[in-house]
């Protein structure tokens, strides 16, 4: 398949939403206008059932990669999950179990396609999974694998060395991660991985086991992670249970994205839609004349539905989330829950993945986070309707309940 090598689309990938390149920008541009076709992929583990916007400006990134012409591999980490990432963690990571993993990767490519075209013949995407490779390592590999690093190596990571001032466990598995991780760039004859910068340490394993293994170079891409800039706090967290997931329905992705700190939106921009450098400069210059924030995060919030939903669907959200938030009307298409009044409602809100459990229910009552379609709060815990109305459950999810 030929390669294209157009400048300013190779230019525009090696600067947007990147932190940094290994070993070098230069060498990589250099590699990219040879018209080489080389193998890129990213990884992902498995450690929740959604994929978010954090992850998608690796796909984004991705798929121009794939529009020159390169093989894309999505990567999903089915065996590291069950080992745990210690990327950005003051303190172990839960392992996940094979019924825990296989459960989250129920709609991961669906997910993941929604951005990149498994469905293209004439350059395929392939989705693989580590444990194809990882899992048939025998002792003997691993004991090889781990001969490539020293326990200093290991230990000048940044959260081991904050556990180990702070006094906290850091235990043996933890070593194997990036082992791991990096053994996947020899199994895919990998010349260039993309992740977010808490995986730094991880790629650069993989470029060390690549140029063991393979005697070549591998070349690494980290990007930029979605932070507040104010707070440092990542935008987007699966173990903190946060962010914009793919499979949010269209009216959750549109109240989610308008939840988000004003401060992020235009790295929002830049990092997860497709709009191009010079739109994203006049929407930054809006700002800087005094557009009201809001308004340009509606316009984000519609663009990323848009994205993921249609056009149309964008456009509706849009309209639901004015009426009930700018208007103070309630939303169309409120969804319907038949309640049975002999049975608690709070059982039934949890049964259809409403709350969340009881105590859920409970921090929303106290909180004063469950209204009627009046406006009136509920203060009862153990609050049943007598008829049909609708409850506000927090900031932006409307059920209307309907007594059988």
């Amino acid at each position: 398949m030929q390669v294209i090598t157009d400048k300013d689309k190779i230019d525009e990938i090696l600067s947007r939403s990147i932190d940094s390149i290994y070993p070098s920008k230069d060498s990589l541009r250099e590699l990219l206008f040879s018209g080489k076709r080389i193998t890129i992929y990213v990884g992902i583990d498995p450690t929740a059932d959604y994929v978010h916007l954090g992850h998608s400006t690796n796909y984004l990134i991705l798929e121009k990669f794939h529009k020159l012409g390169h093989r894309i591999t999505v990567l999903v980490g089915d065996f590291t999950a069950m080992i745990g990432d210690p990327s950005d963690k003051t303190a172990m990571r839960t392992q996940l179990t094979k019924e825990q993993v296989s459960e989250n990767l129920h709609s991961f490519k669906e997910q993941i396609g929604k951005i990149l075209d498994f469905s293209n013949k004439e350059n395929p995407i392939e989705f693989k999974f580590n444990g194809e490779w990882l899992s048939k390592l025998d002792f003997e590999e691993i004991v090889k694998l781990g001969s490539n690093f020293t326990v200093q190596q290991m230990l000048e990571r940044d959260m081991f060395e904050k556990r180990i001032i702070e006094n906290k466990p850091l235990f043996v598995h933890e070593f194997f991660y990036p082992l791991m991780q990096g053994y996947d760039s020899v199994a895919l004859d990998a010349d260039l991985e993309i992740g977010g910068t808490d995986q730094t340490f991880n790629m650069l394993a993989g470029r060390t086991l690549v140029k063991r293994y393979l005697n070549k170079e591998k070349f690494v891409i980290t990007t930029t992670l979605l932070t507040n800039p104010i707070t440092g706090e990542k935008l987007m967290s699966k173990s903190l249970g946060t962010g914009v997931a793919l499979n949010d329905s269209a009216e959750n992705m549109f109240g989610k994205v308008m939840a988000l700190a004003d401060e992020g939106m235009l790295q929002m921009f830049t990092d997860c839609t497709r709009l191009s450098v010079a739109e994203i400069d006049k929407l930054k210059g809006r700002l800087g004349q005094g557009t009201n924030p809001r308004d340009i995060k509606l316009e984000l919030a519609s663009e990323i539905v848009s994205m993921y939903h249609g056009m149309e669907a964008g456009a509706t959200a849009k309209a639901n989330w004015e009426k009930t938030f700018t208007k103070k009307e309630l939303p169309e298409n409120i969804p319907d829950l038949i309640v049975d009044k002999s049975k608690p409602l709070t059982d039934q809100l949890i049964e259809c993945n409403i709350i969340s459990s009881k105590s859920d229910w409970r921090r929303l009552i106290k909180e004063g986070a469950i209204r009627d379609e009046s406006d009136k709060k509920i203060s009862d815990p153990d609050f049943v309707p007598d008829k049909t109305l609708v409850l506000k459950i927090g900031k932006r999810r409307f059920i209307r309940v309907v007594v059988s």
